[in-house]
């Protein structure tokens, strides 16, 4: 029992060490962006200021000198990340249910090309991505912002392997009642897969929010800017001032940071779910 209840407090203690690393730096970001600039320059406050909320609304609507206010760059970036979400899945899904459902000459050697690229940084993909987008003329928009980033061999692979734990009876059993195969995949094998839908959504949604080199070169306009690449461009504008404006910095990190953390907490039961789906 002893052991046992050592064992617990060596677990909890862990945990909550981990967590502090997470949460020390996100209290700084905090307690940054609720005091002046002014209030900064000397030792740095313990406790949270009054300015947060005005801070808040200076860089939602107003931003800095250099770049368009953080609002527009939300915007941006949440259409950016949905756009590539759903983009991801339309792609993946019917490319994994070809592999796994239907049988023609070629079908796995297909499913390891699209691995394969897995292997290839994406910076790498980088030039003749952008020669392609440039030429399509969709540079300094939606399109080329979403477009270029919607093919997934992470997503394919992940619903090939969940679609393989379907049992062959259910389909056997759904012909035998003259369901086709479009059919099948919409009534059946995406009710089965909504844990991993979940999943996959959350993944690539993080992915496209805090994409940064790709919308630095499909976009030379402000109206484009996304939030992560636009934070760059905040930093050097803060720091140009006589007294440098990291509270107002911090403010928009902690903007920038919010949405896809409240992606992640409201799916987090099915983002679980659907990755421990098939473990059992």
């Amino acid at each position: 029992m002893r052991d046992e209840r050592l064992t617990v407090i060596v677990r909890h203690a862990l945990l909550i060490g981990m967590a502090s690393l997470f949460a020390i730096p996100l209290y700084v970001a905090f307690v940054a962006a609720s005091h002046s600039a002014r209030s900064l320059l000397g030792a740095f406050p313990v406790l949270p200021g009054g300015q947060f909320i005005p801070n808040m609304m200076h860089v939602l609507f107003v931003g800095f000198p250099s770049s368009a206010p953080i609002g527009l760059m939300l915007l941006n970036s949440f259409v950016m990340a949905l756009g590539i979400t759903l983009g991801k899945l339309v792609v993946s899904i019917p490319a994994a249910y070809a592999v796994v459902y239907f049988r023609f000459p070629g079908r796995m050697a297909a499913f390891w090309l699209i691995f394969v690229t897995l292997l290839l940084p994406v910076e790498v993909r980088f030039y003749p991505t952008y020669q392609v987008t440039a030429q399509l003329g969709m540079l300094n928009g939606y399109t080329g912002l979403i477009i270029p980033l919607i093919a997934s061999a992470t997503a394919t692979f992940l619903f090939r392997q969940f679609f393989m734990t379907i049992p062959v009876e259910l389909m056997d059993a759904a012909r035998m009642d003259g369901v086709g195969p479009i059919q099948f995949l919409w009534k059946i094998v995406l009710p089965l897969s909504k844990p991993n839908l979940a999943a996959i959504t959350v993944i690539e949604f993080v992915y496209g929010w805090n994409q940064y080199l790709w919308p630095l070169l499909a976009t030379s306009s402000q109206h484009y800017q996304t939030v992560v690449m636009g934070m760059q461009g905040m930093i050097s504008s803060a720091t140009s001032f006589a007294v440098p404006e990291w509270n107002l910095v911090m403010a928009a990190a902690i903007l920038a940071l919010t949405p896809p953390v409240i992606v992640v907490l409201v799916m987090q039961r099915w983002f679980v779910k659907g990755l421990t789906a098939g473990m059992n």
